[in-house]
């Protein structure tokens, strides 16, 4: 396991100040399904969003494992993981993909607002028919002299409602395969792209999700980001990353319920005696502890790998698999630890339950993490 350097822990604890005054009327907002923009201010001044990326562009120049560790901070002291989740799109599908694939100009247009969270970012890649079959996507950008048009529709669009800048992924030669898709920047204002209504769903209500709608939308051929037909390399590129950043939020939750259980089962007496006395809650405590350090093992030594340029695939699915797993039936475990009180939305630990699934679907669903790792044993296609 990494071992954390002073400049690195006191990183970690100057954003954890921010926890409190951030999760502040999490349950209200998730009553809501409200995305808080006086909380998305308070992100923006703890600087947060702007850890990875270079000083030139408004950022603090972190690493990858650096990054990873403020943000395993931000899920243990911020109840709203809707909010985190909105952090770790806006950091993961923009700002990560312009400062690796975008040309000067774009940087300079994108890069220090995203930094300083002026600019909420949000990629369009799941289509209704597809799912997580990016490769089966219809929407189509076809040429027409200095511009593409762009006609299709994208679903489940994080950030969707909104964002201000949309990673738009768009079949540029309909049989090019993967050689055949192109990643677009598209600014909210775009004539002929249109943002549907929030969509209620189970968790992470805090955080907006909904539809996109490209109708003969003109996108600048100088908004393409990396190369015409590279949009898989941009695509690959940020789901590595999206999947470290995000998850790592979830050992931070993990880390944080376990703590509340170890307490509760210490001070809460059933027959005289504290509740962590008796094996059948005391297993369910230590399994959780079991699945945090699984957890944060593998998201950790994969980040490290990764950052040493190694090939990752496998890792990542097994990282990305643990870890939503875990934090399902960790959250589950809290709801049966607290009893009748882990039932009562008040507590939020039915919240977590809500929440902790949506893990297991987005950034490529758990079926598919297993058909990733069952092909690196070559035993599919």
């Amino acid at each position: 396991m990494i071992e954390w350097t002073a400049e690195q822990t006191e990183l970690r604890k100057g954003l954890a100040r921010w926890g409190e005054e951030l999760s502040e009327g999490h349950l209200e907002r998730d009553g809501a399904a409200r995305f808080s923009w006086d909380k998305w201010r308070l992100i923006c001044a703890s600087g947060l969003i702007s850890l990875p990326f270079p000083q030139r562009w408004g950022g603090l120049g972190q690493s990858l494992t650096t990054t990873m560790y403020a943000l395993e901070g931000l899920g243990e002291h911020c109840r709203d993981s809707g909010l985190n989740f909105s952090v770790t799109t806006t950091m993961a599908s923009t700002g990560i993909p312009l400062e690796h694939f975008g040309t000067e100009s774009q940087k300079k247009k994108y890069l220090p607002r995203v930094c300083s969270g002026e600019m909420i970012g949000a990629h369009a890649i799941t289509e209704p028919g597809n799912g997580s079959d990016a490769l089966g996507m219809a929407t189509r950008a076809d040429r027409d002299g200095d511009h593409f048009v762009l006609n299709g529709s994208k679903a489940f669009v994080s950030n969707g409602p909104v964002a201000d800048v949309f990673v738009v992924y768009a079949r540029t030669r309909p049989d090019g395969g993967a050689l055949g898709v192109t990643a677009f920047l598209v600014d909210r204002a775009t004539p002929g792209l249109s943002v549907g209504e929030p969509t209620e769903k189970m968790g992470l209500r805090s955080s907006p999700l909904g539809e996109l709608f490209l109708d003969d939308c003109r996108v600048p051929a100088h908004q393409v980001l990396g190369r015409v037909g590279g949009g898989f390399l941009v695509l690959d590129f940020v789901m590595k990353r999206e999947i470290l950043l995000s998850f790592v939020v979830n050992t931070g939750e993990m880390s944080h319920r376990l703590a509340r259980c170890v307490d509760y089962a210490r001070s809460r007496k059933a027959f005289g005696c504290p509740i962590g006395s008796y094996q059948s809650v005391s297993n369910k405590i230590v399994d959780m502890k079991i699945r945090l350090e699984t957890s944060r093992k593998w998201l950790f030594d994969t980040g490290e790998r990764l950052e040493a340029g190694e090939d990752v695939t496998a890792d990542l699915a097994i990282a990305k698999l643990v870890t939503s797993e875990s934090n399902v039936a960790s959250s589950l475990d809290a709801v049966s630890i607290f009893g009748g009180y882990g039932y009562m939305a008040e507590y939020g630990l039915e919240k977590d339950v809500r929440d902790a699934v949506g893990g297991t679907i987005y950034s490529g669903t758990n079926d598919i993490q297993y058909n990733r790792i069952a092909s690196t044993l070559g035993l599919n296609p």
